[in-house]
């Protein structure tokens, strides 16, 4: 087999490797796989928000014609205890929080179990909730990390001096709202038990961003070791961070299979349901300051942060991070403090911490640059940083800068008006706004393997436990694999998505391109020094991706400059965005295609979260009201007439094998951010809460 000639498949616009099949319906979803006579579970939830479930009346479910049984926390089997409460469903009477499961009707069609699940009867004794999250709250801790391990505060010098002394100086509170991940496939499990007790396996089939994140958890909730129990997720409809971590209807799901012995348990979460036990991001509240010489060059910065999470199991968003690290000031503070309440546990969202907390400091930016008389832009430049703020080390890489100028020409950035509310066309008030992004390059050496098998006729079979939720991570490792093996795009078959192959790390922190493609460029290159250019069928090897140091020696991160233009309606203050526009420095591109499709709709994201997304909690019953897609608002193809996500050319040799950063977040980090700022050139209102409301617009312009 001749390989003089290399071939170079990263880089190219390759079609997505699943897309046929996705598109005509050949490949199955976790609801779609096909099982033998499969039952069909619901939920019923709680409706209160605190108490204990006194008694569980099921006579009137279990006479209906079909219902197979009815799990509640009397007789559910026993899982095992303490290692995640919020996984133990059904193994106690209390009540946490308003929509928790208390009781599961399981029946032959998913209709029959529905109109069970409402027959059934639970008594509560209840007791006051508090579900209100307020700065003033005399009961906020200090957690002793913030996810996924961080110093939950951090301090440089003195940023209360520096702030006494500035010459310039922005100090003010920045909201942003709680918001639910709505990925298009709802969450979704399927689940089988084989054999009997003392030896029996389990087939599950999940929506999931990680097979063996979930199996994992599985095992140890039912004290089954892990290769008793296979997680099967080819084909993921998304899943925005909800999907990351294992839920309670996972485990639900399973409890009920193993009651059936042996028939199958399907449970697709409804929409509504989602709102409820899948997760979602915290509010947040930031107490910003910043101070700075004449100039505009900072001299302190502080981001003092309060958040919620649920009472009975704690979830902390690292949110102060990004402060931390965007700019250069000798005197830095951040703080994580938390509100523990009676509501359902937080989770990941879309970039967690970076996202909510890029929204205070680069609006606070924007405020500067006003106070100092000097472009927004500009501003930036002046604070950047030699090396890292927070750990001293030097960059693997940092454009920002050239993110921030090359935004600039392509957005034609050098004709804005210096001054607000001074461009108008007819009713529309008309204004732009730009901010920075930054994402950390997450590695995790070792924590992923691959395994490369020649078998015969030039193809090579690739596999690796990862998850594509959409994102293109089957084709993009398509094409590392095909470059490390010096083949033909064509000459692989990529298998991922079951733990009965080599092991993954989670689809998640914009890291599965880096772990995943430095195990299967591990694995690629030694099965060439093993078994040459011309191996025979049936040759393997199996490695995962080894330490190189370079994390312990550089601060590695992503870049990105956000530009919006907005438009406000003089009379009604409704607000549009006609423009995105966002340069990123995310390393080496694997594929520009679905690089592309990430970013343009991570920018879409951070536009919902500008002016749309908000959970509605009705704090006197403790639950959110706007809980489906008709009334939580989400952006249609009508909000976005134009997003355009561009990249410059980075060389980052640090990162990994590929010279890849990741994309699937950095996208929404500083778009809300952004647009708030855009919104204030065009009003001259600046408004320090999202989602932007047209009220809080034409209020303020009015007073």
């Amino acid at each position: 087999m001749n390989r003089s000639l290399r071939t170079h498949e990263v880089g190219v616009d390759h079609e997505r490797v699943d897309g046929w099949a996705k598109v005509t319906g050949t490949g199955p979803y976790a609801y779609e796989q096909p099982v033998s006579q499969p039952s069909y579970l619901h939920p019923v939830q709680s409706t209160v928000a605190r108490g204990r479930v006194t008694e569980v009346d099921a006579r009137a479910a279990t006479a209906l014609s079909g219902v197979l049984t009815v799990l509640t926390p009397f007789n559910a089997p026993r899982l095992q205890h303490g290692h995640d409460a919020e996984l133990e469903v059904l193994q106690s009477d209390e009540v946490w929080f308003r929509g928790q499961i208390v009781a599961a009707v399981v029946a032959e069609t998913p209709e029959v179990a529905r109109q069970a699940a409402d027959l059934v009867r639970v008594q509560y004794r209840t007791s006051p909730h508090d579900v209100i999250l307020s700065v003033d709250r005399d009961d906020l801790y200090k957690p002793e990390s913030v996810n996924p391990n961080h110093p939950t505060d951090s301090l440089a010098g003195d940023p209360d001096a520096a702030f006494d002394d500035a010459a310039r100086a922005v100090e003010a509170t920045y909201t942003t709202a709680m918001t639910h991940n709505n990925p298009l496939e709802p969450h979704t499990t399927v689940a089988v038990w084989h054999g009997d007790d003392a030896t029996a396996t389990l087939t599950v089939y999940d929506s999931t961003q990680g097979v063996h994140t979930i199996g994992e958890a599985i095992a140890t909730m039912f004290g089954l070791t892990p290769d008793r129990v296979r997680v099967v997720a080819p084909y993921v409809g998304g899943g925005f961070g909800s999907k990351g971590r294992p839920h309670p209807h996972e485990i639900l799901t399973v409890l009920a299979a193993q009651r059936l012995k042996g028939r199958p348990v399907k449970f697709a979460v409804t929409r509504q349901q989602m709102f409820s036990f899948v997760g979602y991001r915290t509010p947040t509240i930031q107490r910003m300051r910043l101070a700075a010489d004449v100039d505009g060059r900072l001299t302190g910065i502080s981001n003092d942060i309060v958040e919620l999470t649920a009472r009975y199991k704690e979830f902390a968003e690292q949110t102060g991070i990004p402060t931390r690290t965007m700019y250069a000031a000798t005197n830095r503070r951040t703080t994580h403090r938390l509100a523990a309440l009676d509501v359902p546990v937080p989770s990941w969202m879309r970039a967690p911490g970076e996202c909510p907390g890029m929204f205070a400091p680069e609006v606070a930016m924007d405020e500067l640059a006003e106070a100092c008389g000097v472009d927004p832009i500009e501003l930036r430049i002046r604070n950047e940083p030699e090396t890292d703020p927070d750990t001293g080390k030097p960059y693997s890489s940092r454009n920002f800068v050239a993110c921030l100028r090359e935004g600039a020409r392509r957005f034609g950035w050098a004709d804005r008006p210096p001054l607000a509310r001074s461009r108008r066309d007819g009713d529309w008030w008309v204004g732009t706004g730009v901010a920075g992004s930054t994402y950390p390059v997450l590695r995790r050496p070792g924590a992923s393997a691959a395994s490369v098998r020649y078998d015969g006729d030039g193809r090579y079979v690739v596999s690796i436990g990862a998850a594509d939720l959409g994102t293109g991570a089957w084709t993009a490792l398509t094409q590392i694999a095909a470059d490390a093996l010096t083949v033909p795009f064509s000459d692989i078959d990529m298998r991922i998505g079951d733990t009965g192959l080599p092991p993954a790390t989670v689809a998640g922190g914009s890291s599965g391109t880096t772990n995943w493609g430095s195990a299967i460029v591990a694995a690629a290159r030694r099965f060439r020094e093993k078994y040459g250019d011309d191996p025979d069928a049936g040759d393997e090897y199996t490695a995962a991706a080894t330490d190189d140091g370079h994390t312990e020696r550089f601060a590695m991160h992503a870049y990105g400059a956000q530009f919006a233009e907005v438009l406000v309606n003089v009379d009604t203050g409704e607000i549009r965005v006609p423009r995105l526009l966002g340069v990123f420095a995310i390393g080496r591109v694997i594929n520009p295609r679905t690089a592309r499709s990430q970013l343009v709709g991570g920018m879409t994201m951070g536009l919902s979260m500008a002016l749309h997304e908000k959970s509605v909690l009705d704090e006197r019953f403790g639950f959110v009201v706007n809980h489906d897609l008709a009334e939580y608002h989400i952006p249609t193809c009508a909000d976005v007439p134009s997003v355009e996500a561009h990249w410059i050319t980075e060389h980052d040799p640090y990162v990994n094998p590929m010279g890849s950063k990741g994309i699937g977040e950095i996208g929404i980090v500083g778009t809300a951010a952004a647009i708030a700022n855009a919104v204030h050139h065009a009003t001259g209102v600046r408004v320090r809460e999202v989602p932007i409301t047209n009220d809080a617009v034409l209020l303020t312009s009015h007073q």
